[in-house]
């Protein structure tokens, strides 16, 4: 950002700043400081992330398939093979590092191979 003035830079972290702040306090505004939040929260924050990465991994597969011509789909072996052993591993030990770490390796392994 070449040409920045000092009072955009300013407008900018004070906004940026405000929505923060904004962000962090938002639970306490609605649900007040009482202990337990609603149940519907709570069935949101356990819900959601497994069902975002489900979609993603589907729209990452299909792409996939829909961007290669067909005589390329064997090639998605590695994909499949690599998230096989990413799901593997997260269901056997519950380590989000270890099972993304081991399932990276034996994608780059693969690809590099075939």
């Amino acid at each position: 950002m070449t040409g920045c003035s000092m009072r955009y830079l300013v407008v900018l972290i004070v906004a940026v700043g405000a929505l923060s702040w904004l962000i962090r306090a938002l639970p306490f505004l609605l649900f007040g400081r009482s202990g337990e939040p609603p149940k519907l929260v709570v069935y949101i924050g356990r819900v959601l992330s497994p069902a975002a990465i489900a979609m993603l991994v589907v729209y990452c597969y299909a792409g996939y398939v829909r961007d290669r011509p067909p005589a390329e789909h064997l090639g998605m072996l590695a994909e499949f093979a690599a998230g096989a052993v990413t799901v593997a591993l997260h269901w056997r030990w519950r380590s989000p590092p270890l099972s993304i770490a081991a399932g990276t390796i034996l994608y780059m392994i693969l690809v590099r191979l075939f």
